[in-house]
């Protein structure tokens, strides 16, 4: 038995990807770069939206060679590239992207540290989007006008949006799997990261809360 693919959950909540992506101006196939990807959902969704050119960073090997196989697959090879390296050694040209799309990945450096050392990647007027977790909204608020950033627009996601949409699912996923590989114990012990994730929500689901900001920058 294979763990979960959480892609598929994940994909519930693309649609708050394309709200954040709407709130920006119409550009002609801007160039993307998309901090911590991962296996690529949102990335693969901003290839469709913006017709432009993405790369997509992360660290994890494995996660960067499950984004590869989607591109290949949809045939985008010519549009979107991965690149490995960690968030806090990027090494891209100054002022090269008029989008920095950055989902989940910013607590790994900092609030604004983020929002200091992306900065140089962004062409002048360009477009810093993040979803981060919901701590300190007023403090990074106020960060975000110290580090010479425009705040457009900003929305929450709820708890409920996260049980509903993520959590609820994946939970009734993983029960399935334990009924159906219940004689088969070794690939049952495959589940239990996913499930103390959940039970984690359950305890603390005001903790999951997150929030999308949508910058310019100045």
């Amino acid at each position: 038995m294979q763990k979960p693919d959480k892609d598929i959950f994940r994909g519930n909540l693309i649609k708050y990807t394309q709200k954040a992506f709407r709130m920006l101006p119409e550009m002609n196939k801007p160039c993307i770069l998309d901090i911590g990807c991962g296996s690529g959902v949102p990335t693969m969704e901003l290839a469709r939206l913006s017709n432009g050119q993405i790369v997509g960073t992360d660290i994890n090997q494995t996660l960067l060679d499950k984004l590869n196989r989607k591109i290949k697959e949809a045939g985008l090879t010519h549009r979107v590239k991965t690149v490995r390296c960690s968030i806090s050694e990027m090494n891209f040209k100054e002022e090269s992207f008029d989008i920095i799309w950055a989902e989940g990945y910013i607590w790994g450096i900092g609030f604004i540290r983020g929002l200091k050392e992306w900065k140089r990647f962004l062409k002048p007027g360009g477009y810093l989007v993040i979803h981060d977790e919901i701590n300190d909204i007023n403090k990074k608020l106020k960060q975000i006008s110290d580090c010479g950033y425009e705040l457009l627009e900003h929305f929450l996601l709820s708890e409920d949006i996260w049980w509903n949409e993520y959590y609820e699912p994946l939970e009734k996923h993983i029960n399935d799997l334990r009924i159906k590989y219940a004689d088969e114990n070794k690939d049952v012990q495959k589940l239990e990261k996913e499930e103390q994730e959940i039970d984690m929500f359950k305890k603390n689901p005001e903790l999951f809360k997150s929030v999308f900001y949508i910058l310019r920058r100045e």
